[in-house]
C-alpha cells in the first residue's frame, strides 16, 4: 500500500501470549474467549506487528517488538516465539538491514513495543539496534518510563531505551505533532501516559497505527478495555473520541497485537462499532 510518498509494509517481529483476562478487563471470559480462545495458562495468542514506511529519503519503523534480550523466565511467562518471525528476517524480506533505518517511531516503551530498540553487543552491553536512526518518543511518556509506578514497572526495561538517549539518538515531543506532510502523532493517556498513536494520511487514504488503544480487532467495542490500562476510563473517552472519526472518514486500522487480523475498517451500527473488511496491508491499494 502507498500513502503519500510512503510505501507501507507490515513487519511481523514475533509472537507471544498474554493473560486473556488482563487483555479484556471487565469483559467476562465466556464473551472474549469466543474470538480469542485461551491456552491452559489462560493466555491468548498475540503478535508484535511493526509498520515499515519507505520513501526515497526515509526508512521509518513504527515500534519494534520485544527484541532478543529477555531472560528464559520471561520468555516462558509470555511465550515469546521467534521461530518463524524476527525483525531482522522481516527487514531482510524488503532488502533492508537495521543500519538503513532512518527513524524509529516508538508508541510507548513497554517491552513488547520497544524491546527491539536495542540489542546486545559482543560485550553483552545493550546498544541501539538502529545505529543510524533517530528515535521518536513523547517527553511525557519518557518521563513516565523513567519513574513508573509499582503497578506498571514490570512492563519497562531501561536497557531497551536508556542506551538510545546515551547515544544521542533520541528526539522527544510534547503533544500532538505533525511529523511530516503525511505522518502525525496523537498523544493518549489511558493505557500509559504519553503513549502516541500514528496516523499516515494523504488525500485518498488514512491508516491509523493504533498501538494499545486498539491492540486487537476484538477491542473495537467500547467496553473492551485492557486491565493493563492505567486509566481505563480515560481509554474509554479516547475510544469515543477516535471511533467516530475512524468510521466517518473510513480510516484503515492497523493492529499491532492481533495475530489473525492485520487491518480492517470500522462501521457504526445500532449496537455500537463493528469491524468490517478485514484484509492484509499488501492487499490494499
Amino acid at each position: 500500500m502507498k500513502i503519500g510518498e510512503y510505501k507501507l509494509y507490515s513487519v511481523q517481529t514475533g509472537l507471544f501470549k498474554l493473560d486473556g483476562g488482563a487483555m479484556f478487563g471487565v469483559v467476562p471470559k465466556p464473551l472474549w474467549s469466543k474470538t480469542n480462545p485461551s491456552d491452559d495458562r489462560n493466555r491468548i495468542d498475540m503478535c508484535m506487528r511493526a509498520l515499515l514506511l519507505i520513501s526515497d529519503k526515509k526508512k521509518i519503523l513504527i515500534d519494534n517488538g520485544a527484541g532478543n534480550k529477555l531472560n528464559d523466565k520471561l520468555k516462558d511467562i509470555y511465550a515469546i516465539d521467534h521461530n518463524e518471525f524476527t525483525l531482522e528476517k522481516e527487514l531482510g524480506r524488503y532488502g533492508l538491514t537495521a543500519d538503513e533505518i532512518t527513524d524509529v517511531i516508538i508508541t510507548h516503551l513497554h517491552f513488547d513495543h520497544a524491546g527491539g530498540s536495542t540489542k546486545l553487543n559482543e560485550n553483552g552491553e545493550a546498544v541501539p539496534a538502529f545505529p543510524n536512526a533517530v528515535y521518536h518518543i513523547q517527553e511525557k511518556h519518557w518521563q513516565w518510563a523513567l519513574n513508573p509506578t509499582e503497578r506498571d514497572k514490570a512492563s519497562f526495561f531501561p536497557e531497551n531505551y536508556l542506551p538510545v538517549e546515551k547515544n544521542h539518538q533520541l528526539k522527544k515531543y510534547s503533544g500532538d505533532t505533525e511529523f511530516d506532510e503525511f505522518i502525525s502523532f496523537y498523544v493518549l493517556n489511558g493505557h500509559s501516559p504519553g503513549m502516541q498513536i500514528v496516523k499516515i494520511s494523504d488525500k485518498e487514504n488514512t491508516l491509523l497505527y493504533a498501538a494499545d488503544l486498539f491492540p486487537t480487532s476484538s477491542h473495537i467495542p467500547l467496553p473492551y478495555i485492557m486491565a493493563y490500562d492505567l486509566f481505563p476510563l480515560t481509554t474509554l473517552e479516547e475510544k469515543k473520541k477516535f471511533l467516530p472519526k475512524i468510521t466517518e472518514e473510513n480510516w484503515i486500522l492497523f493492529f499491532e497485537h492481533d495475530p489473525f487480523t492485520e487491518t480492517c475498517h470500522v462501521i457504526k451500527t445500532d449496537k455500537g462499532f463493528s469491524i468490517v473488511e478485514k484484509s492484509k496491508l499488501e492487499e490494499l491499494t
